[in-house]
């Protein structure tokens, strides 16, 4: 909390303006720590939890939610990501990297798969000694900043979605290039850009985990990430929050703090009520996943439930400033956009409705 105070609230501001997050902001999260919580001593860093991630995630959230993505991706999902699949010697090669300096992106939707994720159109090709791949990639978060990106592409499309491999790409690898960031609603500090692969050539080894499994690969990455988006919101919402507060009891009407109002004091209660819901399933669902158990079903309802409390927090706050809501002098207006993104990236609400009633009936199934 102390980073994000120091040294991410002053520029916040600006980097939303901007559109460009400062490569300060990004090797203090290295220099803290904060880029490989779980990384083991040998790989550079102190092998803490999962929970400890989701902590991390929420807590720059509180202050800034493009930071915490940034946070949120290079550990839930990239590095868990060569942790899980990748070989002893990938992970000797590669890991120490992500603990200095090096930022991961995932590369899975398209132009023409986003919720239909399988549908992917990138090509990959067996040369012999390597891989070609051939195709575009689009929406890839800290596509701008990223040295290292894991690329789902499909060697075997007459196999459909048990054709699909991931493999990892280094920047700067000759025919791939990354397009220019999308000019965003919220999250501006984040870049998102499309990716293209014009000839692509991917030594053997940088094949991630087995042939044909990059479908698995992916649903599983999705599954750990969503539990980080949920504490993002959480963290969203909390920071509304803890922006709201204060003003509420500055600002006068009628001779008395607004915040001594009765109407006043029932919203920001229940907003309290709901963030601590969505808290309390997220961390729920970290602590499954950190100790084995199922925990798909459980992921799914802290995103769906957290970006919903997001947005009502965000909304409700907005009004509660007033007409100074609606302008960019107060940072509300910021988290307001921010909180969109929550029921879209990383599968819609609509996904995780249907992924919790699937498993619902399933457990019915076997029970």
């Amino acid at each position: 909390r102390r980073f994000a105070l120091d040294v991410v609230a002053p520029r916040s501001a600006r980097m939303d303006r901007d559109g460009r997050m400062d490569r300060e902001v990004i090797d203090g999260m290295f220099a803290n720590g904060l880029m490989s919580i779980e990384l083991d001593e040998r790989f550079g860093d102190s092998g803490a939890s999962f929970t400890s991630a989701v902590l991390a995630v929420d807590e720059l959230a509180r202050v800034d939610p493009a930071v915490s993505l940034v946070n949120d991706l290079q550990n839930t999902i990239f590095i868990n990501a060569l942790r899980r699949l990748g070989t002893p010697e990938q992970q000797e090669q590669w890991l120490p990297r992500m603990a200095v300096d090096t930022l991961g992106a995932f590369a899975l939707s398209e132009p023409a798969s986003g919720s239909d994720a399988f549908a992917l159109r990138t090509r990959a090709v067996d040369a012999g000694d390597h891989w070609v791949i051939n195709g575009s990639k689009q929406w890839i978060s800290n596509g701008r900043e990223a040295g290292a990106f894991l690329v789902f592409a499909n060697a075997a499309p007459d196999k459909k979605h048990k054709g699909i491999c991931c493999f990892y790409v280094e920047r700067g690898t000759p025919g791939f290039d990354v397009g220019a960031s999308e000019n965003k609603l919220g999250l501006r500090a984040s870049s998102t850009c499309p990716l293209h692969f014009s000839d692509v050539r991917v030594p053997k080894h940088h094949l991630i985990g087995e042939f044909g499994h990059g479908y698995r690969y992916a649903i599983g990455a999705l599954n750990e990430g969503r539990i980080g988006i949920g504490a993002q919101m959480v963290g969203l919402a909390q920071g509304c929050l803890d922006i709201t507060l204060p003003y509420v009891h500055e600002r006068r009407q009628f001779g008395a703090p607004i915040a001594s109002f009765q109407a006043v004091q029932h919203q920001l209660a229940q907003l309290a009520v709901d963030v601590e819901a969505a808290r309390l399933l997220v961390y729920n669902a970290a602590r499954m996943k950190e100790n084995g158990l199922p925990f798909v079903k459980h992921a799914a309802m802290a995103k769906l439930f957290a970006s919903q409390v997001a947005q009502r927090t965000a909304a409700r706050c907005v009004e509660l400033h007033g007409g100074v809501g609606f302008t960019k002098d107060y940072a509300i207006e910021r988290f307001y956009r921010d909180s969109i993104i929550g029921s879209i990236y990383e599968g819609t609400s609509n996904m995780q409705l249907t992924t919790i009633a699937k498993l619902m009936s399933d457990e019915l199934a076997t029970s």
